[in-house]
């Protein structure tokens, strides 16, 4: 099974990428790389991070929506009916480092992490629990074949964050794909919802023009096997381009890992985008339930 032939037929309207990176003065963390490739990379902020205040760390940025553009097209079947009746859901994502929390001051910090709380803020009477699968360094093959371990949980959704490291290795977007769908279909026979994660807009991937390829392949996969995809890519060029936020108030000095203010707004955008589908679910069953 191969994708479509990608590019300009596919609609998409991403800007031509954007080579800055931003070192310096007004960064507020230093970077601290570990021996091992396999450990994460952690930032040291300079200044203590509290849960529930980030945007005050980060120069009072605002983590707003991006005008619709990360809004679900599809729908999470099984997760908000559990979220609905009040019932425990269970949450797996697996990815590779930006899953994983590199660039987190701490792994409470992840973007798996905050999800989970936010989740829990909104659901008081769901217990939502959030498993982190991610591995440093992975692309969609490696993931793919640990789907066995994603699973064992028995999870109400996967959410599969991927392509950067392809993305970066130059690696075959085509077989990525056929890996993705694959992976969507083992994923769905067992009743859990999907819910993929494209990659991220910073420079170090900006500087590769086959992200537009990536970006465009996994939204027309997502299209195809009807699971939603959280544009990570436009949101996070929303940032940037339209906000004016500089790439050093959500991006790490390696010029690819996101920092904690990244990460927890991601994890806010993604929890307002679940929620919404929820809702949109109760509303439905509502009226046919009037019917």
């Amino acid at each position: 099974m191969h994708c479509l032939k990608l590019g300009s037929r596919i609609g998409l309207t991403l800007r031509a990428p954007l080579v800055v990176l931003m070192l310096g003065g007004a960064a507020s963390a230093t970077l601290t790389v570990a021996a091992n490739a396999q450990q994460p990379i952690v930032v040291a902020s300079t200044e203590k991070p509290s849960a529930d205040n980030l945007n005050a760390i980060f120069k009072n940025q605002a983590c707003i929506p991006t005008k619709a553009l990360t809004q679900f097209d599809a729908p999470l079947t099984r997760t908000a009916k559990r979220l609905n009746d009040h019932e425990p859901v269970t949450i797996v994502a697996i990815g590779s480092s930006s899953t994983g929390g590199a660039g987190a001051s701490s792994p409470r910090f992840a973007y798996p992490s905050r999800l989970e709380r936010e989740l829990r803020q909104r659901y008081p009477d769901s217990p939502v629990t959030v498993i982190n699968r991610g591995v440093n360094g992975e692309d969609a093959a490696d993931m793919m074949a640990r789907l066995d371990e994603v699973l064992a949980p028995k999870p109400d959704l996967v959410i599969w964050q991927l392509g950067t490291n392809t993305v970066l290795r130059g690696g075959s977007i085509p077989a990525t794909s056929d890996v993705l769908q694959s992976g969507i279909a083992r994923i769905k026979a067992t009743g859990a919802d999907v819910l993929l994660i494209d990659p991220q807009f910073a420079p170090s991937v900006n500087a590769k023009p086959a992200v537009n390829d990536m970006v465009g392949m996994i939204g027309l996969v997502g299209k195809q096997a009807h699971v939603p995809v959280f544009r990570r890519y436009v949101a996070m060029q929303h940032w940037h381009d339209d906000q004016s936020i500089p790439f050093d108030r959500f991006i790490i000095a390696d010029g690819l890992h996101m920092n904690d203010w990244g990460y927890s707004c991601l994890a806010r955008l993604l929890a307002d985008d679940i929620a919404t589908v929820a809702t949109r679910s109760r509303t439905v069953a509502g009226i046919k339930a009037q019917q």
